[in-house]
């Protein structure tokens, strides 16, 4: 989960980390009344800031300087429904200017190809942090943090020397590395960004601007609802969370699902490959069913598959091991019968298939109405295959066809969606 600007400064706030005076507002007018309140403290200069997931947002506009609540108000008036790469603004930052005299980076994250922790700390901050060491890559020092010992006084200077942060900085941006080391770990973040961390004309050290991603993994043990931006999801990623699937939406036309992370990535960089031969078709989406899924998991991601009105055709590329062939046949049985059963040539096939859940869908469930036209590519490989094979062959869907590899499927995959045109969803559920 990646947080606003202004959500990563509460988090930040609660630390101790100093961060720059500021509330949120959601009308043009709303950012004037924050704006008068900071006037009649005597602080009367703002700046008003997109909040949206995205960088960039200086280069497109989304951040600017006011002064008193006239210009606060038309500031935010021009930010608010703006488009920043694809984002757009429904909020701004309303924040106590600050007087900046020097721009720093730092930041935290999980340094996957090293197995560790990294803090990256730079004396060249406010710009992007990856142009800077292109430009100036003896500017960036990567530090490495053992988790064992964490971040203590002396790895915080440590950072900071590193960094080549100035002696008037040092101790200010050591203490914010250590409050910024709790809150990655303590909130089972995986990056924790301040960029600018600036030093003010009066010596202190502020965290001027903030970014924070929090793994999903670790939800259960954190209070991170308060976080949540429902409004902002991709409907189709809101559907199968709901549904405990792990999902992810891409670009593509073909519509993935998988048993196990490391074979749906396999299967996503198959089809892309496949695609280049049919004008490079892509994956619609990473879906993985989890190793021991049942027929009701099957059917769950197929219907949250079909629901995207960009997915072509669907891939389902299954290797039983825990998750049993027949099984993963019968959640496709069902899942049809419960959209539609749209397609669907014979009903004896389909009994033996789904039993009682395929014809009026799911025990309990009359089936959907809509059709689903859309080519389905099966490839079923491993603990009881061929029993899962047969079902799919007798339970009739014209929509239906099996590849005995995976190379094979994800070139049949491709091919059918590119002799096919994009349509509406099947369901909306």
């Amino acid at each position: 989960m990646d947080l606003f600007e202004y959500q990563a400064k509460e988090l930040f706030g609660e630390y101790g980390v100093p961060v720059p005076e500021g509330r949120v507002a959601r009308t043009p007018e709303e950012a004037r009344a924050i704006a008068e309140n900071f006037a009649s403290a005597g602080a009367p200069r703002v700046v008003v800031k997109a909040q949206v997931k995205t960088g960039g947002r200086g280069k497109a506009g989304g951040v600017k300087l006011a002064e008193g609540p006239d210009e606060a108000q038309a500031r935010a008036q021009e930010i608010l429904g703006m488009d920043i790469k694809g984002h757009r603004v429904s909020a701004v930052l309303v924040e106590q200017a600050s007087d900046i005299a020097r721009e720093f980076y730092l930041s935290f994250l999980v340094d996957r190809a090293a197995r560790t922790f990294t803090s990256i700390c730079s004396v060249q901050g406010g710009m992007e942090i990856e142009e800077v060491a292109r430009t100036s890559p003896g500017a960036v020092a990567q530090v490495m943090v053992d988790p064992l010992t964490g971040v203590t006084d002396a790895k915080a200077a440590e950072i900071v020397t590193a960094g080549g942060l100035p002696p008037e900085a040092a101790a200010g941006a050591a203490a914010v590395a250590e409050r910024l080391w709790a809150v990655f770990t303590d909130e089972d973040a995986t990056l924790v960004e301040v960029n600018p961390l600036i030093l003010t004309s009066g010596g202190q050290v502020v965290a001027l601007d903030g970014k924070v991603t929090l793994d999903d993994n670790a939800a259960f043990r954190q209070d991170h609802d308060r976080f949540a931006d429902p409004g902002s999801a991709d409907p189709i990623e809101a559907r199968a969370k709901a549904k405990h699937l792990n999902y992810v939406k891409l670009e593509g036309e073909v519509g993935i699902i998988g048993n196990g992370a490391g074979l749906v990535m396999s299967t996503l960089d198959v089809v892309a490959l496949a695609g280049e031969a049919f004008g490079g078709i892509r994956p619609a989406n990473f879906l993985d069913i989890g190793g021991g899924a049942s027929a009701e998991v099957m059917a769950d991601g197929l219907e949250i598959v079909l629901s995207d009105p960009s997915v072509r055709s669907v891939l389902v590329n299954v290797f039983g091991g825990i998750t049993s062939g027949d099984a993963v046949a019968n959640g496709i049985v069902s899942a049809l019968g419960m959209l539609s059963g749209g397609g669907r040539r014979t009903g004896a096939g389909a009994e033996r298939g789904g039993g009682k859940d395929t014809a009026r869908g799911r025990e309990g469930q009359s089936a959907r109405g809509e059709q689903v036209t859309r080519p389905i590519v099966v490839r079923l490989d491993g603990n009881n295959a061929a029993a899962g094979r047969a079902i799919l062959s007798e339970a009739g869907f014209a929509m239906v066809e099996q590849s005995d590899t995976m190379d094979e499927a994800a070139r049949r995959a491709a091919e059918l969606a590119a002799a096919s045109p994009a349509t509406t969803p099947a369901t909306g559920a």
